[in-house]
C-alpha cells in the first residue's frame, strides 16, 4: 500500500486527505470511495432495468435531419397511398369493359372468358404496381435528398442567428442580426433577439459608467477621512481618548476602502477580458508569495510550495489577484501552528494552481455559499475585521472570465483545498506535475 493509499483510507469520505510531509508535489484531489468501482454506469442512462429516463434516439439527431426524416416519411406515406389508389382505380377501369374471347371465330363461354379476364387484370395490375413501388423508392430517395437540402435552406436564418450569438461578447453587443426577408416566424425571432441585445448593450454601458463613477465618488470621501484621521493622530496635543477614537475610525475607514476596492474589482472581473497575454502561473504564484512574505512570516504558519511552469492565456493582473485572494484566504482562515501548501503546474492535462490550508472544519454543504459575496465560513458573519467576504467571489469571477473551473473540497482535519484549472494554451508548460 502506497503512502497516498494510506491517506485515502485515513480521510473520511467526501474530504481530501492533507498533504503528508515530503509529498508537496502530489496534487490533492477528492478520493474515490473504496467500495465503489471505477466504472459505474448510471441506472438511467439507457441501461436495462433503468427507470425510463434514458436518452432517446431522437435526442442525438439534429433538427435538419429530423425535418428530413419527417419529409421522407410523409412522402413515402403519401406515395404508398397513391400506389394503393392507383391499383384500385386500375383494376376498376379494366374490369368495366365487356370482355369476350374468340377462337377460330367462336366465342368462348362467359365463365371462361371472365376467368381469363380476371387473370389478365391481375397480371397487369401486379406488374403496374411493381413498377410503381420501384418508382416510389427511387423518387423517394431523391425526395429525401431534396428535403435535406430544403431543410438546410429553411434553417439557414437560424444558423445566422447562432453564429451571431456565438460572436457576441460584452465588447460586441452593438452587433445586430438585422434579418431581412419575409415577415415570418424566423424574422420575428431575429427581431426579438436584436431587441434583447439592445437592452443588454444599454445595461452593460450603464454598468461600466457606474463602476467608473463609483471608483471616484466612493474612494474620494474615504481618502479625505483617512487624511483627516492621520492628521489628528499626528497631533502631539491630541488626548488619549481622541487617539483611541481616531485609530478605531481609521481602522473602520480602511475596512471600507478594502470593501469598495473588492466590489469594484469584482465588477471588473465579471466582464470580458480586455488583456490577453501568455502568463506563467508558477511565476505569478511566486510573485504573490513574495509580496505576502512578511504577512506569512508574522502568522507563524508553515508554508510549503511546489511551483512549476504552467502557461495560461489571460489578464496578468486578474490572475495575480486570483492567486493572491486564494493565499490571503488561506492565511486569514487558518489555525495556530497550521500550514499552507501552494502548487502550480499541469494537473489533469491543464494548467492549474492549488492552495491547501489547514483551518476550522467546514461542512461540505457550506462550501457553495463561500463563493457568494459577503459570505464567510463557519458562520463568520460578524468578524468582518478579517476580510470583506469577497475573496472567493472574486476568484470565481476571474475563473469565469478565463473560462476555467474552480473546485473546492473540505480538507480532512479542517481547512480547504481549492483547485483552479485553466484552458490549455498553444504551448504547454514544462514539468508535468499531475499525479
Amino acid at each position: 500500500m502506497t503512502a497516498e493509499e494510506r491517506d485515502v483510507v485515513a480521510a473520511p469520505l467526501g474530504e481530501v486527505p492533507p498533504t503528508p510531509p515530503g509529498e508537496t508535489g502530489t496534487w490533492r484531489r477528492l478520493a474515490r470511495p473504496l467500495n465503489q468501482p471505477k466504472n459505474t454506469a448510471a441506472p438511467d442512462q439507457g441501461t436495462a432495468g433503468g427507470n425510463g429516463h434514458g436518452l432517446r434516439l431522437t435526442d442525438n439527431i439534429s433538427l435538419r435531419m429530423r425535418l428530413t426524416l419527417i419529409y421522407g416519411m410523409l412522402f413515402f406515406a403519401a406515395g404508398s397511398l397513391l400506389v394503393l389508389l392507383n391499383y384500385v382505380i386500375l383494376v376498376s377501369v379494366l374490369d368495366k369493359p365487356d370482355f369476350t374471347v374468340q377462337i377460330d371465330g367462336y366465342n368462348l363461354e362467359s365463365e371462361i372468358a371472365d376467368e381469363i379476364k380476371a387473370v389478365l387484370i391481375d397480371g397487369i395490375a401486379n406488374q403496374v404496381t411493381r413498377y410503381s413501388v420501384l418508382a416510389l423508392i427511387v423518387v423517394g430517395v431523391l425526395a429525401v435528398g431534396l428535403g435535406y437540402a430544403v431543410a438546410g435552406r429553411a434553417l439557414s436564418p437560424l444558423h445566422k442567428i447562432t453564429r451571431t450569438a456565438r460572436r457576441l461578447s460584452e465588447r460586441s453587443l452593438h452587433e445586430r442580426i438585422a434579418m431581412s426577408g419575409p415577415d415570418d416566424e424566423i424574422r420575428e425571432l431575429a427581431d426579438t433577439f436584436d431587441a434583447m441585445l439592445e437592452r443588454l448593450d444599454r445595461a452593460f454601458d450603464g454598468q461600466r459608467r457606474f463602476v467608473a463613477n463609483a471608483s471616484h465618488e466612493l474612494r474620494t470621501p474615504l481618502a479625505i477621512n483617512r487624511t483627516l484621521l492621520e492628521v489628528a493622530l499626528a497631533d502631539p496635543e491630541a488626548s488619549p481618548d481622541l487617539r483611541t477614537i481616531a485609530r478605531t475610525l481609521l481602522e473602520t475607514n480602511s475596512r471600507h476602502e478594502r470593501l469598495i476596492d473588492g466590489l469594484l474589482f469584482l465588477a471588473k472581473s465579471d466582464r470580458e477580458l480586455d488583456v490577453r497575454t501568455v502568463v506563467d502561473l508558477g511565476e505569478v504564484t511566486a510573485t504573490v508569495l513574495s509580496q505576502l512574505d512578511d504577512e506569512i512570516e508574522k502568522s507563524g504558519l508553515r508554508l510549503r510550495t511546489d511551483l512549476r511552469e504552467a502557461r495560461v492565456t489571460g489578464d496578468p493582473v486578474l490572475l495575480e489577484r486570483l492567486v493572491g485572494n486564494l493565499v490571503e484566504n488561506a492565511l486569514r482562515y487558518n489555525v495556530a501552528g497550521g500550514e499552507i501548501t501552494v502548487r502550480s503546474g499541469i494537473n489533469e492535462g491543464a494548467p492549474a494552481v492549488q492552495v491547501e490550508n489547514s483551518g476550522p472544519v467546514i461542512p461540505a454543504y457550506e462550501i457553495e455559499g463561500l463563493f457568494e459575496p459577503f459570505r464567510r465560513g463557519s458562520g463568520d458573519r460578524v468578524r468582518s475585521k478579517k476580510s470583506a467576504g469577497l475573496g472567493l467571489s472574486i476568484v470565481r469571477s476571474v475563473v469565469r472570465a478565463h473560462q476555467g473551473t474552480v473546485t473546492v473540497w473540505p480538507r480532512a482535519g479542517g481547512g480547504l483545498v481549492v483547485t483552479v484549472h485553466f484552458p490549455v494554451t498553444g504551448r504547454r508548460g514544462e514539468g508535468d506535475s499531475s499525479s
